[in-house]
C-alpha cells in the first residue's frame, strides 16, 4: 500500500502556524517589549532596533493582528467608506483624495459598493457598523431612520458626502442637486432654446437634479429615465426615446456625463451635428468630458475636494477635536464647451 505523497506547506488540511510577536523578537534577538515598541512605537526605538525588527518580519511572516491592537487602544484604524459604484469617473476622485487623506494621518480606507440598491446599501452599512471602523464616509445621505438612530447610538462619527441636508446625520460635506439642476436650466433659458429633453439616472441625486431643472424651465418636459448606474449605451437609448417623444429635440440635459456621452454619439450616428442641431450637457466632469469630440459641457463637482474635507472631518474626530463647522457646502460650476456652442 503507497504511501500518501507529501504535500508542500500551507496544503495539508491543516491551518499553518502563524508567526507571532515571540518569533519575531528571538530571531531579531531583542526582547518582547522591546520589538513591539519597534512596530508600534518606532519614534522610542533606535534605527539599528527597527532595520533588526523589519528584518525579522521579513524574515519570520510575521503579520501584526490589528484588530487585538484596537481592541487596547479602542482604534481600529480603519475608516469604511460606501460609494454607489466605481465604475463611475464622477466618484473616482472622492475615493482617491480619501484614501490619500487617511493614509497620511495613518489609516486605511475598507470601500463597499452598494449598486444604487437601497437594501444592500442598508445592508453594508450596518456590517461597517459591527465592525466598528473610526469613522464611516457615505455617498449621499443616510435614508434609513432606523440606521441614522444606530449610527447616532453607537457614536461612530460619520460624514455624508454629495449631498446636501439642514438636517445631517452628523457631519455632511457636499452640493445642492436641486441647485445643480436649476443652473443648468437658467443656462438653457439663457440659450433661447425650447424644445428640450432630458435623459436621466433613477437614482435619488439625480431625481433631486431632474427635480431642479424641471422647476427652473417651468414646464414638463420629454423624460428619459434609465436605470442606474448610467453608461454609454443607456444613453443612446435615451436619445431614441427623447426624439420619439419630440422630434424637434433642440437640447438634452443629462443627469451624468456617461448618459451624455452616449447621447452625443448617438447623435452623430443619426447624422445630427453637435452642438448645431442638438446641444448636449453632462454631469461630473468625467476625465473624458474636455477631450471627446466635441468637447462636453457639463457641471463640475471638487469630488476631491468633498474626499479630503471629509477625512479630514473623521481624523480630528478621532482626535478628540471640537468639530465646530459639521456642513460644507463646496458647491459646484457649469463648464460650458463645445457640445453647447462654447468654445
Amino acid at each position: 500500500m503507497s504511501s500518501a505523497p507529501d504535500l508542500p506547506a500551507g496544503m495539508s488540511g491543516k491551518p499553518a502556524k502563524s508567526a507571532t510577536l515571540h518569533d519575531v523578537a528571538r530571531v531579531a534577538g531583542v526582547s518582547l517589549i522591546t520589538a513591539s515598541r519597534a512596530l508600534s512605537k518606532p519614534e522610542v526605538v533606535s534605527d539599528k532596533t527597527i532595520a533588526r525588527v523589519q528584518q525579522a518580519v521579513q524574515a519570520t511572516g510575521y503579520i501584526p493582528n490589528l484588530l487585538a491592537g484596537g481592541l487596547k487602544s479602542q482604534r481600529s484604524r480603519m475608516v469604511a467608506a460606501l460609494v454607489p459604484t466605481i465604475s463611475m469617473a464622477q466618484f473616482l476622485p472622492t475615493v482617491q483624495a480619501l484614501t490619500e487623506t487617511l493614509d497620511a494621518a495613518g489609516y486605511q480606507l475598507m470601500l463597499g459598493q452598494s449598486g444604487y440598491d437601497r437594501v444592500r446599501e442598508d445592508a453594508l452599512l450596518n456590517t461597517m457598523i459591527s465592525r466598528r471602523p473610526d469613522g464611516i464616509v457615505v455617498t449621499g445621505l443616510v435614508q434609513s431612520p432606523e440606521l441614522r438612530e444606530r449610527l447616532r447610538r453607537v457614536g461612530i462619527p460619520v460624514v455624508e458626502t454629495w449631498d446636501l441636508s439642514e438636517q445631517p446625520l452628523d457631519m455632511l460635506v457636499g452640493f445642492s442637486h436641486q441647485k445643480v439642476g436649476a443652473a443648468v436650466a437658467a443656462y438653457f433659458v439663457g440659450k433661447g432654446w425650447q424644445h428640450l429633453g432630458i435623459a436621466t439616472g433613477d437614482d435619488h441625486r439625480a431625481t433631486l437634479r431632474r427635480e431642479g431643472f424641471l422647476q427652473g424651465i417651468g414646464r414638463p418636459l420629454p423624460t428619459a429615465v434609465l436605470p442606474a448606474p448610467s453608461n454609454l449605451a443607456l444613453g443612446r437609448r435615451a436619445l431614441g426615446d427623447l426624439l420619439q417623444q419630440d422630434p424637434q429635440l433642440r437640447a438634452v440635459y443629462c443627469s451624468s456625463d456617461q448618459l451624455a456621452h452616449g447621447v452625443l454619439v448617438e447623435a452623430l450616428a443619426r447624422g445630427l451635428r453637435v452642438p448645431e442641431d442638438l446641444a448636449i450637457c453632462g454631469f461630473g466632469d468625467a476625465d473624458f468630458a474636455a477631450h471627446i469630440m466635441p468637447a462636453l459641457t457639463t457641471v463640475q463637482v471638487d469630488g476631491a475636494g468633498i474626499g479630503r474635507r471629509a477625512a479630514q472631518l473623521i481624523i480630528e474626530r478621532c482626535r478628540g477635536d471640537v468639530v465646530t463647522q459639521r456642513v460644507f457646502d463646496l458647491g459646484f460650476r457649469v463648464i460650458e464647451r463645445r457640445s453647447t456652442g462654447g468654445a
